[in-house]
Parts: structure tokens; C-alpha cells; sequence
């Protein structure tokens, strides 16, 4: 029997269904159609920072070489702001305390934060209810009400003037009216709040393979060993991303230490509490010095990225990533 073989050759397709070549009119204006989509879905972005950042910095920089009351023309004045600011006394005091601020402040926080959230992620009962606790410091902690409450807790005589006497012993008097004392009411605030950087460490710590631990556990590690050696090096990007996050935000605090202070002594006894932004406000709305609270802000803006830009340079030293993770 014989078979007959018939070659078949494709039909051509008509001229309408063939395949745009690259290139072409068509992809062209497909391209364009989708590029004006993306843009006008960031449209309200765009004007937002246009308007709300870029535009404001521009007009800052600007006053930040003038002399601006508020009411007058702004009147060109070269480098005299930050001339005048370098040789102020109290500048140098506001770029003292904001440095203590940070560097007791900071590390408390992120202890507090790590810690609490070490002892969360294990599995407990009734452990939503308790990272929900945790948190909720965060949200309210920034508000005046909870700065207020916060100095009342603080006054001389006041329960931890009380508690310090009877449990400890130490007769220092409230601190909020102590210069040697109240910028550690505003530290312990600031601690307090740690609920932020917790979320984000427990986040971390859930990454972390069990079989590592259960490994060094064979291997005879004790806890300490553990936690130095396997969930310090696992979650050092997210500790990388708490340490950056919350070193700027401490540059920025404002709302608590001026509160501390209290009436008709904003930013503290002695200036105590004269964070760089309080004595930026006071500059700027109080003494109606608009050309001089913009270089004091653009000082501040070079402060913390000549700080940012140590920490990335630092992270090559202490941060381990997974391989090929960046």
C-alpha cells in the first residue's frame, strides 16, 4: 500500500492581521498611549511635589541669602546668615542638644524595639492583642495631648518624682523643671514610641529559617551566642533601614521637646531642650527672622544627609545581605 505525502504550504494571512513590525506607526502610538497614561496617573504626584516640596525649597534657598521679616521685601544679603549663625551661641547649644538627643535617644528606641519584638515573635497567647499594645504608643505618642500628659508625669511631685524617691531613693525633683534632667523626659518619650520600628523588626525576625537555629542548638549555642551570631546578621538590612529611619527622625523632633518646656519656657529651663528645630521656629515665627530659620533649615537638610550618607558607607561593613538580594 502506498501512502502519498502532500506538502502543504501555509496560506498567507491577509494584509490587516499581520504583526506590526518593530518600529512601526502602530507600536509608536501604542507607546505614547501608555506613556500618556502613566503620566497623568502621576499627575497629582507631580504637582503635589512641585508645589508642597520642590517649589518651597527653591523659594527657601533663595531667603536662605536674604534678610525676610515676614513683612518686608526679602533683601539680598550673601553668606551673613550663616556667618551670623556659626558664631550664635545658641545655635551651637541647639546642635548640642539635638546631638545628644540623637545619640542616647536613638539606640534606646531601636534596644527597646528589638527587644520587645524578640519576645513577640514567639508563639503566645493572646499575642495580636499585645503586638496591637506595643504599637499603639506610635500613633498617639507625636500628638500635644500626649506631650502634656507626658510633662505632667514628670513635674516635681509628680508619680515618677514619687516613685523615684520611694523605690530608689533619688531626690532630684521633677525633671521637666531640671535642666540637668529634662532632656531625659524627652528621651524616655521618644523610647516610649517604639512601637513603629518594632513592627518592622518582627517583620524581620520572621524571615529568619528556623533550621539555623535549630542547628547552632545542636551545636551546643547558647541564646546569647544565637542571637549574635545568626539573628543579628540575618536581620541586619532591617536593622540598616530602622537605625537610618529613626536617626532623621530624632533630627526632626519639634512638637514634645517644645511642649516639655512649658509656658513662657519653650525648648526647656536653660535651654535644656533646644532641639535644632525649636530654636528653628523661634527664628523663624517668633523673632520673625524668615532668611535666618531658612539657613538654619538647610544646614539641617545638609546635617542629615552628610549622616545618611556615613550610614550607607558604613553598611558594606555591618550589613549582610542574601546573595544576589541587591
Amino acid at each position: 500500500m502506498t501512502h502519498t505525502m502532500e506538502t502543504r504550504q501555509p496560506r498567507p494571512s491577509p494584509p490587516g492581521d499581520r504583526a506590526p513590525r518593530p518600529g512601526s506607526a502602530s507600536q509608536r502610538s501604542g507607546r505614547r498611549r501608555e506613556n500618556l497614561a502613566g503620566y497623568l496617573f502621576m499627575s497629582p504626584w507631580l504637582a503635589g511635589f512641585l508645589l508642597l516640596t520642590a517649589g518651597p525649597m527653591a523659594v527657601s534657598l533663595y531667603f536662605a541669602f536674604t534678610d525676610y521679616n515676614l513683612f518686608d521685601a526679602p533683601q539680598w544679603i550673601g553668606l551673613s546668615n550663616f556667618q551670623e549663625m556659626f558664631a550664635d551661641p545658641r545655635w551651637q547649644k541647639s546642635v548640642e542638644v539635638t546631638t545628644k538627643y540623637v545619640v542616647i535617644g536613638t539606640p534606646l528606641k531601636l534596644a527597646a524595639a528589638l527587644g520587645v519584638a524578640l519576645l513577640l515573635a514567639q508563639s503566645r497567647r493572646g499575642q495580636a492583642f499585645y503586638r496591637a499594645a506595643f504599637y499603639a504608643p506610635s500613633l498617639i505618642g507625636a500628638s500635644v495631648s500626649i506631650a502634656i500628659v507626658w510633662r505632667a508625669l514628670f513635674t516635681d511631685g509628680a508619680i515618677v518624682d514619687r516613685a523615684q524617691t520611694q523605690f530608689f531613693g533619688l531626690n532630684v525633683g521633677g525633671w521637666v523643671g531640671d535642666p540637668d534632667w529634662i532632656l531625659y523626659s524627652l528621651v524616655a518619650l521618644t523610647v516610649w514610641q517604639f512601637g513603629a520600628p518594632m513592627v518592622i523588626f518582627l517583620a524581620g525576625l520572621k524571615q529568619v529559617p528556623r533550621e539555623l537555629y535549630e542547628a547552632a542548638a545542636v551545636d551546643g549555642a547558647g541564646p546569647l551566642r544565637r542571637f549574635w551570631n545568626i539573628t543579628l546578621p540575618m536581620i541586619s538590612p532591617v536593622l540598616f533601614f530602622n537605625v537610618l529611619l529613626e536617626t532623621i527622625h530624632s533630627f526632626q523632633v519639634f512638637g514634645s521637646a517644645y511642649i516639655l518646656g512649658g509656658q513662657g519656657n519653650p525648648c526647656g529651663p536653660a535651654d535644656a531642650t533646644l532641639v535644632y528645630t525649636c530654636y528653628l521656629y523661634q527664628q523663624g515665627f517668633e523673632n520673625s527672622r524668615m532668611g535666618f530659620a531658612s539657613a538654619m533649615a538647610w544646614m539641617l537638610l545638609i546635617a542629615v544627609g552628610l549622616v545618611t550618607a556615613v550610614l550607607f558607607w558604613s553598611q558594606k561593613r555591618w550589613v549582610h545581605y542574601e546573595e544576589n538580594a541587591r
